[in-house]
């Protein structure tokens, strides 16, 4: 019998990050040691409740979930971080039950070293910012070697940002931005992190084709769900400034991907911490942060794997 691979999921409540969290409890192969919330591209109580609601269809009330304390330097849009009360008010959601004795008394950054500290060879896999993990690293640094790899969707190398703000100059991703001096903190800490940066997923907008495709196959609870869900992107952030990208959804898929459907380049980088480009990731050969760099991906891969993936209903884990 295969031994699965023990994950610690931590998310910041988008829409992109509640998909994530379906996608990864489909996988048979993982062992989620806990699900950690940071209030960034959320309300926390909203992004709660929907961690806590998915857990529940998926019959995982066995799962920990801690809500984070921490908050960053530069905060999401309002509108952005109303998306899981959206998700709530959905008919499926709405009908679902919350288990709240699955939250932790520890918030999310104590319960991360906490379970590092007790296990071995766990995967981080990160899409939101990464500031519970550098501050668990800062309340016990020996808990790096517990650590497999972080899977951290962030960063923009060798491409433009999304960060488009009056005191930015559109260089950065969200992700790194909200939390520029734990971006730096963490790239120099030396733990093995595969970086899914906008490199690779600007190759994975979520357009009306990918969603007539879910729409396809609407009989299973989940597909209808997370079509429903990638339906309230369309109008979450303009047209004429962004597109609604795959981005949390390429970061988990990586962990059930073919080896090789994501390129990787192994990177020096650094961050900057200070305006007017806080939270720029680049290249800067010399400061021995080496992080392994999404730079391309194989689209078709991708978007037949989260097809399949949702092409099932709730009860059936297959």
């Amino acid at each position: 019998m295969q031994t699965k691979q023990a994950v610690i999921f931590d998310h910041d409540g988008g829409v992109d990050d509640l998909l994530s969290l379906m996608l990864l409890l489909t996988m048979e192969h993982i062992d989620l040691l806990g699900v950690t919330v940071t209030p960034a591209d959320c309300y926390l109580s909203d992004a709660t409740t929907s961690t806590l609601k998915l857990l529940s269809m998926f019959g995982r009330e066995d799962v920990p979930v801690a809500k984070g304390t921490l908050h960053g330097i530069n905060a999401f849009p309002a509108d952005w971080r109303a998306q899981p009360k959206m998700c709530n008010a959905l008919p499926m959601m709405l009908t679902a039950k919350a288990n709240t004795s699955q939250i932790s008394e520890l918030p999310a950054h104590e319960f991360i070293a906490t379970a590092l500290k007790d296990a071995d060879n766990v995967t981080l896999l990160m899409t939101g910012p990464c500031t519970n993990l550098t501050a668990a690293m800062d309340l016990d640094p020996n808990i790096k070697s517990s650590i497999k790899e972080l899977v951290w969707m962030g960063g923009a190398v060798h491409v433009p940002g999304n960060v488009s703000m009056h005191n930015h100059n559109t260089s950065a991703e969200w992700n790194a931005f909200w939390d520029p001096i734990a971006t730096k903190a963490l790239f120099e800490s030396g733990i093995n992190v595969k970086l899914i940066s906008l490199d690779s997923t600007n190759a994975l907008p979520v357009d009306i084709a990918f969603l007539e495709r879910l729409a396809a196959m609407r009989e299973h609870a989940m597909a209808d769900l997370a079509g429903q869900f990638w339906a309230l992107t369309v109008n979450s952030i303009p047209a004429y400034e962004f597109t609604y990208y795959m981005w949390d959804v390429l970061a988990t898929s990586y962990l059930g991907l073919p080896d090789g459907t994501i390129q990787f380049e192994k990177t020096e980088l650094d961050v900057s911490v200070d305006e007017p480009n806080a939270g720029e990731t680049f290249v800067s050969e010399g400061t021995n942060n080496l992080i392994d760099v999404s730079v391309s991906v194989n689209k078709d891969v991708v978007l037949d794997y989260v097809a399949s993936q949702f092409a099932r209903d709730f009860n059936k884990r297959i």
